[in-house]
């Protein structure tokens, strides 16, 4: 797994549990299940004996270990308040043949997300915290930037829906972040970020939410955010192996770390160092006691840590794409409901470099269990999810197929448009009309989308698809319930055409709007792009960045600029950039497979040909340029690229354009 697939890992991860994009199909569902050779008792209602629990989780760790290459897992579970197993599988260190146990620690990533929403849900219970009201009351003087004119509240952070323009500023990872200390306050003074959209208004999955969260709870109690955690939550429950800090105990009896092949990597140190959105670090016999505590309503042996008015709002979905798609509670989500086979279940799942872990509950069943291993490999966790769910829960009926009502062409122009991914900016749909529905071009294809009413939709597979409108009462966002999209709300942009220098008819006008609208690349003024004037090879690799989409993400920018440039015989910032150089850049990133043999014609440097070709042979290459029948084309390599050329090449590559896959 290469660093920029791990970056997906924890951004989707964080999000629910999942590395990579997930099958959507139901046959995908039935397929995990049959890799397994756990019983399946259709009578069984939920887990209650725990011999059974334990051989049904022998067996299927058994095989998913196996199927996924897993080196060590942990798994506890609870039922009516008694813990059925709590277990480990595998090596915590295969080295040292150290293998996984109840008290082996690992890093739970984002699994701590819920824990700040505990404490800061304890702050409302005791009257220091207000909900609803403003967040800016409880941060000792930090001010955050709002262009919205509407208030942000604690709400807001602990629901996902803050507005926030960078959601991921504070993802700082690094193995030279171990030993050293970065305060919350001192980082949050000098990455501050911006409200941009109405708070509440639409769904991002959030980690500086949270962080700003823990930050809150922080300041209003007097104490550190780690100490207000081990005194509020971890002393109380007996979780005396979690802790925010990663001390020398702990730290012995952490497991390795690995990646996809099962090599040993380092552990990262993060960027606060106490972090809020994903710094715990716990065990299999703790989180069991964590477990109970929810599923007891707040309390855990006689004492209670929370409110059951509190707890019930953490358990019950607070914001919803579609009232038939909840997204999350407070501190809590539910992707892949096609998975909960008609129960109740929220989950949060958590990654960090190395360790990837998953809770789930079922309030209502009283049941719940938490898990997790020593790689990215958050597949893994899904699958065990979906076998528990499949074999405890199975479902009792098919879902009816809903009705679909056509669409006129001119209800349609509310919907058409271009939407980007408010937190991956790399994925990026088009939204067009044909034959009384719409259609979605995606990074994974073209899809139907048929109405089921206005705002709800569904594709060919089965997959929902919502519209959701803004303030003003025009449809804004766009949600796709299949991961890794499901991360994040899509914005529809405003794609017009504010450069009087741009003639109506010209051929990169598209391309120049949809860049525009992207805010990959701006004109020279408001008015004035230049389309033909030329850039330097800093301009474009600042350009380039942007197009690319994960310029958000703090630790990928240093490895996105030294792969960029990699292979180029002299990177030079402040010279012009000719073609074949911004073809290099642009395949550096993009990685296209050449799909057509293509024949250059012309002077192209050896450095520069396969990029050309693998990019040519995609269809990324601009009007001017064209293949002829004999398969040759001209790139005009040497040539200095003009700013519309850019606009063209970039727009082709790193949007929605077909038939590139990744």
């Amino acid at each position: 797994m290469n660093k920029k697939t791990r970056t997906i890992a924890v951004l989707l991860l964080s999000a629910m549990a999942t590395t990579a994009i997930i099958p959507p199909s139901s046959q995908a569902a039935a397929a995990t299940m049959s890799t397994t050779n756990a019983p399946v008792n259709a009578s069984l209602e939920g887990p209650r004996d725990a011999k059974e629990v334990e051989a049904f989780a022998n067996s299927v760790f058994k095989d998913m270990m196996k199927k996924h290459n897993i080196v060590g897992t942990n798994f506890s579970l609870v039922a009516d308040g008694k813990v059925l197993v709590s277990t480990g599988y595998g090596y915590a260190d295969k080295e040292k043949k150290i293998p996984v146990d109840k008290d082996t620690v690992f890093q739970i990533g984002s699994v701590t997300k819920q824990f700040t929403a505990l404490a800061a849900m304890q702050m409302v219970d005791k009257g220091k915290i207000d909900l609803r009201g403003d967040i800016q009351k409880y941060l000792g003087g930090l001010k955050i930037p709002n262009k919205t004119g509407k208030k942000l509240t604690m709400y807001d952070l602990l629901t996902y829906s803050t507005g926030f323009e960078n959601d991921d500023i504070a993802s700082y990872y690094s193995t030279e972040y171990v030993n050293k200390e970065y305060p919350i306050k001192d980082f949050l003074k000098t990455h501050m970020t911006t409200v941009v959209r109405p708070p509440g208004e639409a769904y991002v999955y959030d980690n500086f939410g949270f962080l700003l969260a823990g930050y809150a709870v922080e300041n209003v109690s007097g104490m550190p955010y780690s100490k207000y955690m081990e005194k509020n939550i971890f002393n109380p429950l007996g979780m005396t192996s979690t802790s925010v800090r990663i001390t020398p105990d702990l730290l012995g009896r952490m497991a390795a770390h690995y990646g996809p092949k099962g090599e040993l990597i380092a552990m990262e140190g993060t960027m606060p160092t106490e972090k809020p959105e994903g710094g715990i670090i716990s065990t299999a016999d703790d989180m069991a006691k964590y477990l109970i505590m929810h599923l007891n309503k707040g309390k855990y042996d006689g004492k209670e840590i929370l409110s059951q008015k509190s707890i019930e709002q953490m358990h019950t979905y607070q914001y919803f794409a579609d009232k038939t798609i909840p997204i999350t509670t407070i501190g809590f989500e539910g992707y892949m409901r096609e998975k909960m086979n008609g129960q109740h279940v929220i989950l949060k799942g958590g990654n960090v470099t190395g360790h990837s872990s998953l809770i789930v509950i079922l309030p209502e069943k009283n049941v719940a269990f938490y898990m997790t291993n020593n790689d990215d490999n958050a597949q893994f966790s899904i699958d065990v999810y979906e076998a528990f769910m499949n074999h405890y829960y199975p479902k009792k009926s098919d879902v009816s197929k809903p009705t679909y009502s056509a669409i006129s062409e001119q209800q349609a122009k509310a919907y058409v448009g271009l939407y980007e991914n408010i937190r991956m900016n790399s994925f990026r749909y088009k939204v067009s009309y044909s034959n009384g529905h719409l259609v979605s071009e995606t990074p994974s294809g073209k899809h139907t989308l048929q109405m089921i009413h206005p705002l709800l939709f569904e594709d060919e597979s089965g997959n929902k698809v919502t519209f959701n409108k803004n303030a003003a009462g025009k449809i804004a966002y766009m949600y796709l319930t299949t991961l890794p999209e499901a991360a994040s709300m899509a914005e529809k942009l405003n794609v017009d055409s504010p450069f009087s220098d741009v003639p109506a008819n010209s051929k990169y006008k598209p391309y120049i709007n949809n860049i525009k609208a992207l805010n990959v690349m701006n004109g020279k003024s408001s008015h004035i792009f230049d389309p033909k004037g030329t850039m330097t090879q800093a301009e474009f690799s600042q350009v380039l960045l942007r197009a690319q989409g994960w310029d958000k993400q703090p630790y990928m920018i240093e490895p996105n600029k030294k792969q960029m440039v990699a292979g180029l015989p002299n990177f030079q910032p402040n010279s012009p950039i000719t073609r074949q150089m911004a073809a290099v850049m642009i395949q550096n990133l993009k990685q296209v497979e050449p799909k057509t043999k293509v024949k250059l014609s012309g002077t192209t440097d050896a450095w520069a040909v396969e990029a050309i070709k693998a990019l040519v042979s995609q269809g990324i290459m601009d009007p001017d340029t064209k293949v002829k029948s004999d398969g040759s084309v001209n790139f005009r390599s040497k040539e200095l690229l003009k700013r519309q050329e850019a606009s063209a090449l970039l727009d082709l590559a790193f949007n929605y354009a077909l038939p590139i896959r990744h």
